[in-house]
C-alpha cells in the first residue's frame, strides 16, 4: 500500500509538470464552484454559517476520498492509479508556472495593464497603482505562497493521508484563500475556513520554507540567506503561517518582499522580508524556476515519507 501511494504521488507530481493545466481547470475549479454556491445560500454574518460551508465542501472533498482509497484498497495498480491521477488533479505547480512566466513577458513588453489584470486573477491586492517593482514584489509573492498552497500542503498530506489527504488539504486551501477574515464580508463568515486553513498548513507552510532553503543554490540563490530571512524576519508577522515561504523566497532570491500592502478592504503594513534589493522581472522568473524545485524536492520527501509511514503502521500491524 505504502509503495503505490508512493508511487502515485510521484507519477501525479511528473503528471502535473509534463501534461500541464488543462483550460477546463481541475479539482480547484470544481472546489471553487462549490464554495461560491454554498455561499450564496448559506451566507449569513456568523460562525455558524461559515463552518456550515466550509464543514460541506472540505468534508465532501474528504468524503470523496475515502471512497476512492476503499475502492482500490485489494488493488495496488488501481491505488497507484488513483493517487496519482488525484495527485495531479490537485496540483497547482503547472498554473504557478504558467502565470508567473506570462507575467514576466508582459512586464518585460512594458504591458503593465495586462500585468495588473493578471495578477488580480490571483491576487486580493489593489493591483490598479502598481509599478514594475510592485508587480514584481507581488508575482515573487504569489509565487511564494502558491507553492506552499497548492503544492507542498497536498502532496504532505497526501502522503500522511492518501487520496482523502490529497482532497481535503487543497480543498480546505482553497476556502481559506476565497474568505479573507480582514475584508468585512467574510469576517465571520471566513473564520472557520481561515483558522482550519492554518491549522491544515502549519507543517507544511514550514516544510516548504525548509525546502525553498534546501534548494536555493539550484537557481543560484543563497541558502543562508533564505534560512536567515526565514528565521529573522517573520517574528513580528501577525499570521502563523502567512510570510513564512515568502521570506525565504526572498532570501533565497536576495530581494525584499512585504511592506505596505494595499488591498480592497485597507492598507495593511507587513513585515519586511528580507534585505536584499527591490525585487524585477528576472527576480519572477527565478522565482518559478525555485518553485519548480520545491516541487520536485516536495515530490520526493512526500514518498519518502509515505514509504516510512507505510512501514511503521505495517509493525504495529495496522
Amino acid at each position: 500500500m505504502s509503495a503505490a501511494r508512493a508511487i502515485g504521488l510521484l507519477l501525479g507530481v511528473a503528471a502535473d509538470g509534463a501534461v500541464g493545466d488543462p483550460r477546463n481547470g481541475r479539482c480547484v475549479t470544481a472546489f471553487t464552484k462549490a464554495a461560491r454556491a454554498l455561499e450564496g445560500r448559506l451566507y449569513a454574518d456568523n460562525h455558524a454559517a461559515g463552518a456550515a460551508c466550509t464543514g460541506a465542501v472540505a468534508g465532501g472533498a474528504v468524503l470523496v476520498g475515502v471512497l476512492i482509497e476503499r475502492v482500490g484498497r485489494r488493488h495496488p495498480v488501481l491505488r497507484l492509479a488513483t493517487t496519482a491521477l488525484g495527485t495531479w488533479a490537485v496540483l497547482g505547480g503547472a498554473r504557478i508556472a504558467t502565470a508567473g512566466t506570462e507575467l514576466v513577458r508582459e512586464l518585460e513588453s512594458g504591458d503593465l495593464g495586462a500585468a495588473r489584470t493578471r495578477l488580480s486573477t490571483v491576487d486580493s491586492r489593489c493591483a490598479d497603482e502598481l509599478d514594475v517593482t510592485g508587480l514584481s514584489r507581488a508575482a515573487v509573492e504569489v509565487v511564494a505562497h502558491q507553492t506552499a498552497n497548492a503544492v507542498v500542503a497536498p502532496l504532505f498530506w497526501g502522503a500522511v493521508a492518501g487520496v482523502p489527504g490529497l482532497l481535503g488539504a487543497r480543498a480546505v486551501t482553497v476556502l481559506s484563500g476565497l474568505a479573507p477574515t480582514r475584508a468585512p464580508r467574510y469576517r465571520r463568515f471566513g473564520w472557520v475556513a481561515v483558522r482550519l486553513g492554518e491549522l491544515v498548513n502549519l507543517v507544511p507552510t514550514r516544510a516548504a520554507a525548509a525546502l525553498t532553503t534546501a534548494g536555493a543554490p539550484v537557481v543560484g540563490g543563497s541558502a543562508s540567506c533564505a534560512w536567515q530571512a526565514w528565521r529573522r524576519d517573520t517574528v513580528v508577522h501577525p499570521s502563523p503561517n502567512e510570510g513564512r515561504v515568502e521570506a525565504a523566497f526572498a532570501g533565497a532570491l536576495e530581494i525584499r518582499l512585504g511592506g505596505r500592502t494595499a488591498y480592497p478592504h485597507g492598507v495593511e503594513e507587513l513585515p519586511v522580508l528580507g534585505i536584499g534589493r527591490n525585487p524585477d522581472a528576472g527576480h519572477v522568473t527565478r522565482a518559478v524556476e525555485l518553485s519548480r524545485v520545491v516541487g520536485w524536492l516536495t515530490g520526493a520527501a512526500s514518498a519518502a515519507l509515505a514509504l516510512v509511514l507505510g512501514l511503521r503502521r505495517r509493525r504495529n500491524g495496522r
